[in-house]
C-alpha cells in the first residue's frame, strides 16, 4: 500500500499483476493503420508505467513521459501497435543542439527475453524505433506531392526532404553499443500524430517473417514478450537516456474461424 501511494504521488500508474499481459486482439478485415481511426476506441487500452533508464551511463532517472497507453490489433496477416503518450512539445527537426521525440518497442529475436533496453550476446532483441523527423519528413514529401503544381503560382520554393521508405527504423540489438539498422527497411510502417500535448503512434507489420534470424516471430496464439521506450526531444533525451517499460507478456489471439 505505501508503494502504491509513492507511485501515486510521483504520478506514475499502477499495474496490478493481472494486467501485465497485452493482448493483440483479432478482428477480421483490415486492421488501422493511422492513430485518429475510429477503430481503435473499439479496442481495450492497457495503460504501462514508464521509468527511466538506470542501467547503464549516462542515466536518465527523471523522464518527462510517465506513462504510455498501448492498444494491439492483428487479422491474422497484419499486426499493429497503437501507442500515446503525452509530450507537451512536438520535436520533430533535428538541428544542432536539438533533439527529436520518438518511441519504440522492442520484441526477442527466438523464445528467450533478452535484456530488454538493447538485448545481449546470443539473445538479440528486434527494435521498431519511430522517430519524429522522420515522420516529418515523409509527412512533407507527401504534402509536396499533393500540391498543384500548375503554371503561374509563382516562384516555386524548393526544400530538400529526405527520402524515407518509413518513419520506423528496423533495428537488431545484442548489447550496448551494438545497435544495427537492418539492410532492408520499410517492413514496419509507421503514422503518427501530435495534438494538443499527446503522440499518438501506430507501427505496423505484416505477421508473416521474411528474416527469421533478424526479424521478431508474430504469430497468432503466441505469447510472448515485449518491452517500451518513449524519447523527449525537448528534455534532451536521446540514445539511452529515455523512458522505459521492461518486458511485458504480449499475447496474439488466434484466428477466430468465421
Amino acid at each position: 500500500m505505501v508503494g502504491a501511494l509513492i507511485l501515486g504521488w510521483l504520478g506514475i500508474p499502477i499495474v496490478s499483476s493481472e494486467g501485465m499481459f497485452i493482448r493483440s486482439h483479432f478482428v477480421a478485415g483490415e486492421i488501422p493503420a493511422a492513430p485518429d481511426d475510429p477503430a481503435w476506441e473499439k479496442i481495450p487500452p492497457m495503460t504501462l508505467p514508464l521509468s527511466g533508464q538506470v542501467i547503464t551511463r549516462p542515466v536518465w532517472p527523471e523522464p518527462t513521459a510517465r506513462a504510455l497507453i498501448v492498444r494491439s490489433v492483428h487479422n491474422g496477416t497484419d499486426i499493429a501497435f497503437y501507442l500515446e503518450w503525452q509530450d507537451n512539445t512536438k520535436n520533430d527537426r533535428l538541428t544542432p543542439g536539438t533533439f527529436r521525440d520518438g518511441a519504440a518497442l522492442g520484441l526477442p529475436l527466438g523464445d528467450a527475453p533478452a535484456f530488454f533496453c538493447m538485448g545481449q550476446l546470443d539473445h538479440y532483441i528486434n527494435i521498431w524505433h519511430w522517430k519524429a523527423d522522420w515522420q516529418s519528413d515523409m509527412d512533407r514529401r507527401a504534402a509536396k506531392a499533393s500540391e498543384g503544381k500548375s503554371a503561374g503560382e509563382g516562384v516555386r520554393r524548393f526544400e530538400v526532404i529526405p527520402r524515407r521508405v518509413s518513419s520506423v527504423e528496423d533495428l537488431v540489438g545484442g548489447g550496448f553499443s551494438t545497435l544495427t539498422t537492418k539492410v532492408t527497411q520499410g517492413r514496419v510502417q509507421g503514422k503518427a500524430t501530435w495534438k494538443d500535448g499527446i503522440w499518438r503512434l501506430v507501427m505496423r507489420r505484416p505477421l508473416a517473417s521474411t528474416d527469421p534470424e533478424n526479424e521478431a516471430r508474430l504469430a497468432p496464439g503466441r505469447l510472448q514478450v515485449i518491452a517500451f521506450a518513449v524519447w523527449n526531444g525537448e528534455n534532451k533525451e536521446r540514445n539511452g537516456q529515455k523512458a522505459v517499460a521492461p518486458w511485458f507478456q504480449l499475447s496474439l489471439d488466434p484466428v477466430a474461424k468465421l
